[in-house]
């Protein structure tokens, strides 16, 4: 509502009968509202329409006078309303486009969204922004057996400064990765797994735990727990093991999609080869969709068993040859992905990850010449010839796994 002042004196007064404005005597007196002004006694002339974004009302020209708030008005029949002016002067006022009406303001307590779902919708927004960490703070938000997941390759665990290097995905996701220890009947054996909650789930190989009567964990702080097995698939050569008594702050892997991996993506892994825990190396992705065959028989893992033999690789079988030993008759066959990045006894179960920190594979079968009872042992060690389970696999088992895996 536009408003104009004038000065006292301005206008003729008087009594009714003399007054300058015959017509107002004609309007009927009527009961006024303490929130707004009576309507004027004339009809107000209309707007002028100057120029774009320009309005000009006919109003007193002393309507920019000082006084702020209320106290620039002077009362008398026209306040709260345009006066006629005598000098035929006007006061042009900016024309406020037309927006969105803001609702009335609710009454105290009412303002605001309920505490939980504003926390939530703030949380989910925050993780749209910073995308890996996203899925760490919902997790905490909604329970400890939520498994961190990336719709793509691309959500960013690792730092933006540090994106792209070894170092940095090496930094962001050494913490997820642990070392397992196994003990059976035959002997022990080491291999290395991957923590997908802040509940202690952790993911690794199913040779790695297969028939043990304790497993122990060790985390990247070097701290140790024990472990039980919840499920074990041996078909897909997984399973999964929870700790006993999790500690708090527990940090759990983002798992990618291993559909979007292609040949030549940049990979790192982690895990602990020959017990050295924590072994970060990389390469890239060499092949994808191989056929590998593995064993099924529990008892065929003893082979993997450290028992003194000197020998802890884990069978496997590719491209009609078999490799690190004999894979038994029972044996299943999975599409893995091929690696050149460094892989040794005791990575079984550790983490393929690409170079913005997702899982995008496990870990599962690697060749070493020294496991060929023709090779010296000057050619022992890794010659860039690795497999692991697509994690988009591992995700579609999970449920499974928790339920307690198809073998049981």
């Amino acid at each position: 509502m536009t408003e104009s002042f004038r000065r006292s004196g301005e206008y003729p007064q008087g009594d009714h009968h003399g007054s300058a404005y015959p017509e107002q005597q004609s309007q009927p007196s009527s009961p006024v509202n303490p929130e707004w002004p009576p309507p004027p006694a004339y009809d107000p002339a209309g707007p002028v329409h100057v120029e774009p974004g320009t309005t000009v009302w006919p109003g007193s020209g002393s309507g920019h006078g000082s006084g702020g708030g209320n106290g620039g008005h002077t009362a008398g029949p026209y306040a709260g309303h345009p006066e006629p002016d005598p000098a035929g002067t006007t006061a042009a006022f900016a024309t406020v486009a037309p927006g969105p009406t803001e609702p009335p303001a609710s009454p105290a307590g009412k303002r605001r969204a309920k505490g939980p779902f504003a926390l939530l919708a703030a949380v989910a927004i925050v993780a749209a922004a910073i995308g890996g960490g996203t899925a760490y703070a919902f997790q905490e938000l909604t329970g400890n057996d939520t498994v961190a997941t990336s719709s793509t390759t691309s959500a960013n665990v690792v730092p933006t400064s540090q994106r792209g290097t070894v170092s940095g995905v090496a930094k962001a996701v050494s913490p997820s990765i642990v070392e397992i220890g196994a003990t059976s009947n035959a002997g022990s054996s080491t291999g290395s797994g991957v923590i997908i909650t802040t509940g202690g789930e952790i993911i690794t190989n199913n040779h790695v735990v297969a028939g043990a009567s304790e497993i122990k964990v060790q985390l990247a702080d070097g701290k140790s727990y024990k472990a039980d097995v919840v499920g074990t698939d041996s078909k897909k050569d997984l399973a999964l093991i929870k700790l006993d008594n999790p500690p708090s702050g527990l940090k759990p892997a983002t798992l990618g999609n291993s559909d979007g991996v292609q040949v030549g993506d940049q990979v790192v892994a982690i895990g602990s080869p020959e017990g050295l825990t924590g072994t970060v190396t990389s390469g890239i992705v060499s092949a994808l969709d191989r056929d590998v065959t593995v064993s099924t028989d529990e008892g065929q893992s003893q082979q993997q068993q450290q028992d003194g033999s000197g020998n802890g690789q884990w069978p496997f079988e590719f491209g009609g040859r078999q490799f690190n030993g004999d894979t038994g008759s029972s044996t299943t066959t999975y599409k893995a992905l091929q690696t050149d990045a460094s892989l040794n006894p005791g990575n079984s179960g550790g983490a393929l990850i690409d170079m913005n920190g997702n899982i995008v594979g496990i870990n599962s079968a690697m060749y070493s010449a020294a496991s060929d009872s023709s090779s010296s042992s000057s050619s022992a060690g890794s010659v860039g010839l690795g497999f692991a389970i697509p994690i988009n696999t591992v995700k579609s088992d999970l449920a499974t796994l928790r339920a307690g895996g198809s073998d049981s």
